[in-house]
């Protein structure tokens, strides 16, 4: 048998595996540059969402009579888990729940609340977990709370009365009201959404972009007479089927809006249904394209109003569901979205946050849905919880917060996963810390089966001769964890000392991997 030139021999492996060849003769080239801000990473990327749903609030962070919990039946093994996790808002009562929900029921003595239907899941809601019980939680985890609307059953009347409860300062009945329940001070909420998923057929209450927009613009300034230092999110499209105009939608709305909203809502859930790890994480194409899309039209909305208000996009409900979605609401609810998190479902956090971070100039917050039980990083039962492999670069990333995002450059082998474009295996972002000089470079390898080299540089200054790592992998794509064995998957870090050359150095990212390296600028 003949021995093939080499040449020939990578022409060979390079057409049996994409990428191959570009991996193994020209590394993939990272330059940093940190004059190349985008904007700061805002620290409300990293919230988080609580809804009336399954065990998220009851039997998830809310359990009375556990001794797991504290005085006022909160989970204190969860609290602190929360606080590993570092969320800085977190967003209630929903969701769907939210548009059936009327706050009222949800104050005074507990045992004087009334239960009513859910009829967004199919539940008996107890009233036992509301506004001021939420709001001390909050205080607890120390986050913002970022209170949602009755838009869809509700009215506008309810909501303003909401916003006077919660941060009116003087002696109004509702105030009174508030002081009576136990809580003298205004609580002073700053965030308001106007409302859930109202363009999707599924809502109680469901709208469509004329009709919601009436409304929230009555709301909104009904709302603002009440507090007018809060700040308003409206309901942006999350029907993104074959047939809806989530286009038209955003486009409705902010035309109607833009005097009175400070963000407009994205939501995504992803999944991967046909077990392809590659088309799985080759999502970031999708939810980029709706970001850049969502952003022309707020640049559109505000063109001759020189006066308008700013407006950013909150994306408040995003995750990795799938697996425990069915077809119908209360076959939902029936599920409890006690989703099973793997592997390649933590690497689809660093896709996310990364697309986050890439767009830091108009996505200011982002809420991953949910925080325990429900679709979520953390797990419980009645002796205690575990934590999901979702959690650790939740944990991680989230200590980038308030730094600045840098447009870096990336050149990568580049693979093409379905019909759609091209996109690189190495998926970048990269933060900076102006005060220490430190970059943070956040390198998901999409590529299942290639290590793939890269050089790493900067054109703003030399990098120091050490770096730190913070690493995920694990060789099993479906690896999970459960009670007393949430260990499989768990991030290594270690330091390195990389040979430094005139142009850099040289590092290789780990086949389906997620990389933070901390590097210093001298």
């Amino acid at each position: 048998m003949k021995r093939f030139a080499p040449c020939l021999l990578a022409l060979v492996l390079f057409q049996g595996s994409p990428g191959f060849l570009l991996a193994q003769s020209r590394p993939a080239t990272i330059k940093i540059d940190s004059d190349r801000v985008i904007g700061e990473v805002d620290p409300h990327l990293f919230g988080n969402f609580t809804e009336h749903l399954g065990r998220c609030i009851y039997g998830g962070i809310f359990e009375e009579g556990s001794p797991l919990a504290d005085e006022n039946g909160f989970r204190k093994d969860v609290l602190q888990a929360i606080q590993g996790l570092g969320v800085t808002v977190l967003r209630w009562p929903g969701g769907n729940f939210a548009s059936g929900y009327n706050w009222m029921d949800g104050i005074g003595p507990r045992d004087q609340r009334p239960a009513r239907r859910d009829d967004a899941w199919g539940a008996l809601e107890s009233n036992r977990f509301g506004t001021d019980e939420f709001l001390k939680y909050c205080e607890r985890v120390g986050a913002e709370p970022y209170l949602c609307i009755n838009a869809g059953l509700g009215s506008v009347d309810e909501a303003r009365k909401w916003v006077e409860y919660c941060n009116e300062p003087g002696n109004t009945y509702l105030a009174q009201l508030r002081r009576k329940n136990g809580h003298d001070k205004p609580w002073g909420v700053k965030y308001w959404g106007v409302g859930n998923e109202i363009d999707g057929p599924w809502q109680l209450g469901h709208k469509n972009a004329e009709d919601y927009a009436k409304f929230a613009l009555e709301a909104a300034k009904a709302m603002r007479r009440a507090d007018e230092s809060i700040l308003l999110i409206a309901s942006g499209s999350s029907n993104f089927g074959p047939d809806s105009d989530w286009v038209g939608w955003n486009r409705t709305v902010l035309d109607r809006l833009k005097t009175e909203i400070d963000y407009i809502s994205l939501h995504t859930y992803i999944g991967n249904r046909d077990n392809n790890f590659e088309k799985f994480l080759a999502v970031s194409r999708d939810i980029e394209d709706r970001i850049a899309v969502v952003e022309g039209q707020i640049k559109a909305a505000r063109v001759g109003n020189p006066d308008a208000r700013p407006i950013h996009i909150a994306f408040d409900e995003w995750n990795v569901w799938y697996r425990t979605m069915v077809s119908g609401e209360y076959n939902i609810g029936r599920t409890g979205l006690e989703e099973q998190y793997n592997f390649e479902d933590a690497l689809a956090m660093g896709m996310f946050l990364n697309a986050f971070i890439r767009h830091a100039d108009v996505v200011k917050m982002a809420n991953l849905a949910q925080l325990v039980n429900v679709i979520a990083p953390i797990f419980t039962n009645k002796q205690g919880l575990f934590l999901q492999t979702i959690y650790f670069p939740l944990a991680e990333y989230a200590k980038q917060r308030g730094y600045q995002s840098l447009d870096v450059l990336v050149q990568s082998p580049e693979y093409k996963p379905d019909s759609g474009r091209a996109l690189s295996y190495l998926d970048v972002s990269s933060t900076y810390d102006p005060k220490t000089r430190k970059v943070f470079l956040n390198v998901l390898n999409r590529s299942e089966k290639e290590d793939i080299p890269a050089q790493i540089g900067s054109v703003s200054g030399a990098l120091s001769g050490s770096a730190n790592v913070w690493e995920l992998n694990h060789s099993d794509l479906k690896a999970t964890h459960t009670f007393g064995n949430d260990k499989v998957v768990r991030p290594t870090t270690k330091a390195f000392n990389p040979a430094m050359r005139e142009k850099g150095f040289g590092y290789t990212f780990p086949k389906h991997s997620l990389t933070i390296l901390t590097l210093q600028l001298n």
